[in-house]
């Protein structure tokens, strides 16, 4: 198929058995759709996937970097979160190859499609491992997924909103960010928060949420986005 074909040229592992390589590609959606089709879906795939990466990460993480395990672990989750492994997804141009139901390949709705991409990068790393061995699975992450870490290490994109504005307020301006409730509406069981975000007394930025963690959360993001510290 050549399709596929241009998939291993892309990431540089020709496989043994193609039918790993198209099952680490196939959605649920699309065997409801294709009852008859010959492959699973990937969800095993992705599970052996999603093993093997953190193993890979963990184990380059330790041998690479004397920090604690509570920094290793703010990093790991960084790199093999599904933000992340969809944007890896994004640049082989996975999509291309999903074998998807017509309602999945027709939906606009970016975060659905991003957990979908997600889930397809680590059943390919799966099948990589099954067809080729852990050592190929390794040169694949090597090549895709580590490369991710310079940037969030020096953007601190492994912390939180509120802990990434906390630290670059402190850094920068040497004020810690306060939190107050402005607005409090609905009745008990669906309660909406609107947060503000304070330096000293300056409202940088607001937002609303359904607790006052979340509304703390979003304040946050809007406060990185509008000092132009989110980069």
């Amino acid at each position: 198929m050549t399709e596929l074909s241009n998939l291993e040229k892309k990431i540089k592992v020709h496989f043994k058995n193609t039918d790993i390589l198209k099952q680490a590609l196939v959605h649920r959606s699309y065997l409801n759709e294709n009852p008859g089709f010959k492959l699973e879906h990937n969800e095993r795939l992705e599970f052996l996937g999603d093993a093997v990466l953190e193993l890979i990460v963990t184990d380059y993480l330790f041998h690479n970097y004397p920090n604690p395990e509570g920094d290793l672990t703010n990093w790991r989750a960084s790199l093999v979160n599904s933000q992340m492994l969809a944007k890896i997804a994004q640049k082989i141009e996975l999509g291309k190859y999903l074998y998807l139901s017509k309602g999945e390949n027709n939906d606009t709705n970016g975060k659905a499609r991003n957990y979908i991409l997600a889930n397809a990068l680590e059943a390919l790393i799966g099948s990589i491992y099954i067809d080729q061995g852990l050592e190929m699975a390794q040169n694949f992450i090597a090549k895709n997924i580590l490369p991710e870490l310079p940037n969030i290490l020096s953007n601190k994109l492994y912390l939180d909103p509120k802990s990434k504005f906390q630290e670059i307020a402190q850094e920068k301006l040497k004020i810690t960010p306060n939190y107050r409730v402005l607005e409090e509406n609905g009745p008990d069981h669906d309660k909406k928060f609107q947060v503000g975000v304070f330096l000293n007394d300056e409202l940088i930025a607001t937002a609303t949420g359904s607790s006052k963690q979340e509304g703390q959360t979003k304040a946050a993001k809007a406060a990185l986005k509008k000092k132009k510290w989110d980069k």
